[in-house]
């Protein structure tokens, strides 16, 4: 272990630069994702660092352990400031887009319970339908309608409006 201490305090300078530019741009990518560029090259930077400081194999094996568990404990220190600390009033939407702040995903259609309009298409259970001059894609449920027929809408879930026909069937 003294051989590894020993190892960085006589680093060269152009391996010292290099593993402090690795880390800053391992840092850069964490807080900025982006393509992976500055990840990839400060990862580059890191190894050559390590075979430019590195006596023997061992060495070698040790100080790129020591490099990833200090990229681990980064990782770790940006993972919880996204989920709780000054980072995540950056990258969380805290805005909601919910019913009760007064959005909505789709129109809401359940006024139209009731309507009588005709099919436009052959309803086979799903087609096209006119209730007062408005198009509208309905379903049956499960029934055939010619066209023609008067229907009327009798649930409406959402954007899907289920309709049966008006028709009494007489024996």
């Amino acid at each position: 272990m003294l051989d590894l201490w020993d190892a960085v305090a006589n680093m060269p300078a152009i391996a010292l630069i290099v593993f402090i530019v690795g880390m800053v741009l391992l840092v850069i990518e964490m807080f900025h994702p982006g393509f992976g560029v500055a990840g990839g090259i400060g990862i580059l930077l890191l190894f050559v660092g390590v075979i430019l400081t590195a006596r023997t194999v061992v060495q070698g094996i040790i100080m790129s352990a020591v490099i990833l568990v200090l990229l681990a404990v980064l990782l770790v220190i940006l993972l919880r400031s996204a989920a709780k600390g000054r980072l995540s009033r950056t990258l969380v939407l805290r805005e909601r887009t919910d019913a009760a702040s007064g959005f909505s995903g789709t129109e809401d259609l359940r006024a139209l319970v009731g309507k009588t309009g005709t099919a436009l298409t052959t309803l086979r259970p799903s087609g096209t339908a006119d209730f007062d001059g408005v198009r509208l894609d309905v379903v049956t449920r499960g029934e055939f309608l010619k066209v023609g027929t008067p229907i009327e809408i009798i649930e409406v879930e959402g954007n899907r409006i289920v309709v049966t026909s008006c028709v009494k069937v007489t024996t």
